[in-house]
């Protein structure tokens, strides 16, 4: 999906520190338990470590995926080898502050790429 230039960045919803916390922390352990399982199932070998709000996940081939929180700005920012993007909490998913696109969507394709295979990651319920 190419960004729209004329489009305005999605309006956060207005969350409190706590729900911030807890959402983040959701996606964190969403993607951690999305990597045990293809790690148990022996899909790809993807080695995550996670200090505080930084989840590391590094690739076969040396390549990194790494999502930050962003507690100051309420975003989650992802940073892969196609380069940076930020997420804001909107109508109850995390959405690109840029095209809008929703965060699971966004992390699955580039963790793809890097790993040159198809990978999905799912929302927490």
């Amino acid at each position: 999906m190419e960004p729209n230039p004329a489009s305005t960045a999605p309006a956060a919803s207005p969350l409190s520190d706590a729900d911030y916390r807890r959402l983040c922390d959701r996606v964190l352990g969403s993607i951690e338990a999305s990597v045990d399982t293809w790690l148990q199932d022996d899909v790809i070998d993807i080695d995550s470590q996670r200090t505080g709000g930084l989840l590391e996940l590094a690739f076969p081939g040396g390549s990194k995926v790494i999502v930050n929180t962003q507690p100051p700005l309420q975003e989650l920012w992802l940073a892969a080898r196609a380069g940076g993007f930020h997420f804001r909490h909107v109508d109850g998913a995390w959405r690109d502050t840029r095209s809008g696109e929703e965060f699971f969507e966004v992390l699955s394709a580039q963790a793809s790429a890097q790993a040159a295979q198809p990978l999905r990651f799912i929302p927490p319920a």
